[in-house]
């Protein structure tokens, strides 16, 4: 299968198809929670400051790698995509062989400041071009057999957590937060009405009350304001941002929650966000370089958001999508599904700078790049690091871990 659709399909459908365990429950609404059960858990029970936040964001569609992390000095590059490729001109550089995509100046913004993790040619072994098999894949962590749980669903399991330690931004549940007897929470953020009244001062407390940490520590007053104007307007999306927000589109709304959360201390290890239209079968420059933008400035404005508050050394932040594209272009001036392509990590306890070794175009197999990093790799190396998890426990058996190139 080569050409199913995933910006053609529902996340339900996705659900229902990937065979996860629980799916039903969790489509009806069993794991939803609203802003009121998050104010009051942040005030009962609030994360310790020094606990690792890991923050995934998913590119559904099968993001192009090729043109995200450029390899624009490569002649065999510009070849296998004229029209397609850019220019050394084009590019944000990032040495003398690779440059980011022209929209991701954000991102460019915390290489420089040596804060990006790029891992290369990451990917799982013999690949599969389907949207749904890939994509299971990457939220199960199981390559070689059908495994009905998401890997951070079992981190659930292992920690024997309560729902709201892991918390999707959204109201469908991804598999990756199913474990095989306990699953995340949603939080649904769309068109998202908060009351006034006692549920309003349950969020003015979820920002302001020095009980909000083990430390005494108290929320910024900007979060406070926020949650404040939340109650007032009747509108979480609504209310003013403090500056700067994490970007205007679908992406920076739901990171800039997220952020808003962290900082209040809401007592949640794992966040979920998503974005998708990567899918890029015809036309993709122009809308590629489109949705990266948002991505980039989404993730660089929550990076500065957190950075203004005492969890900026806990948060990591990890990007990924279920596979790259093809080498060549098609005669669309789009790419069809390919195979490996980069990871983007942002957070002290990863560091900057390459992971994993550029996938070489003069070497292909069968049309696609090589996978030079196993997500396994990653996934393990997040586990121990992040969340002070044996990566043993959610991933049996599995001994990699990212190395620097």
């Amino acid at each position: 299968m080569h050409r199913d659709d995933m910006d053609g399909m529902t996340r339900r459908g996705f659900l229902k198809a990937s065979g996860v365990l629980g799916v039903a429950a969790l489509l009806s609404g069993a794991n939803l929670v609203s802003m009121e059960d998050v104010a009051q858990a942040a005030v009962r029970t609030p994360l310790p400051l020094g606990e690792g936040i890991l923050v995934v964001v998913t590119l559904y569609g099968g993001n192009d790698g090729l043109n995200t992390v450029i390899p624009y000095a490569d002649s065999v590059y510009h070849a296998s995509r004229p029209g397609l490729a850019y220019s050394a001109d084009e590019v944000l550089p990032l040495d003398a062989s690779l440059g980011l995509n022209p929209g991701m100046t954000g991102m460019k913004a915390l290489w420089d400041a040596g804060r990006l993790a790029i891992v290369r040619g990451v990917e799982y072994p013999s690949p599969d071009h389907s949207h749904f098999r890939s994509m299971d894949i990457w939220q199960s962590a199981s390559p070689d057999a059908p495994e009905s749980s998401g890997w951070l669903g079992r981190w659930l399991d292992h920690r024997n957590a309560g729902a709201l330690r892991a918390l999707n931004i959204g109201a469908t549940m991804p598999p990756l937060l199913v474990g095989r007897r306990l699953a995340a929470s949603a939080l649904p953020i769309g068109g998202l009405r908060v009351p006034v009244g006692p549920v309003g001062g349950a969020l003015r407390a979820l920002a302001g009350t020095p009980a909000a940490s083990a430390d005494g520590m108290a929320a910024s007053q900007a979060l406070s304001d926020w949650f404040a104007t939340a109650a007032e307007t009747g509108s979480v999306l609504g209310a003013s941002h403090p500056s700067p927000a994490p970007g205007s589109g679908s992406l920076g709304q739901q990171l800039d929650v997220v952020a808003r959360l962290i900082a209040a201390g809401v007592p949640t290890n794992v966040y979920s966000v998503s974005i998708g239209g990567f899918d890029t079968h015809a036309g993709e420059k122009a809308t590629q370089t489109s949705l990266l933008a948002e991505v980039s400035a989404a993730v660089a404005g929550f990076v500065q958001a957190i950075d203004a508050t005492p969890r900026a050394k806990d948060v990591t932040v990890m990007v990924y999508s279920e596979f790259g594209r093809r080498v060549a272009a098609n005669l669309n001036q789009g790419t069809d599904h390919g195979t490996a392509g980069p990871m983007f990590l942002v957070g002290s306890r990863i560091g900057g700078g390459y992971f994993g070794e550029q996938p070489p175009l003069n070497a292909l197999q069968q049309g696609d790049l090589a996978v030079t990093t196993d997500f396994r790799d990653v996934y393990a190396t997040l586990l121990e690091r992040v969340l002070a998890t044996p990566a043993d426990a959610v991933i049996p058996g599995w001994s990699g871990r990212l190395l620097p190139a």
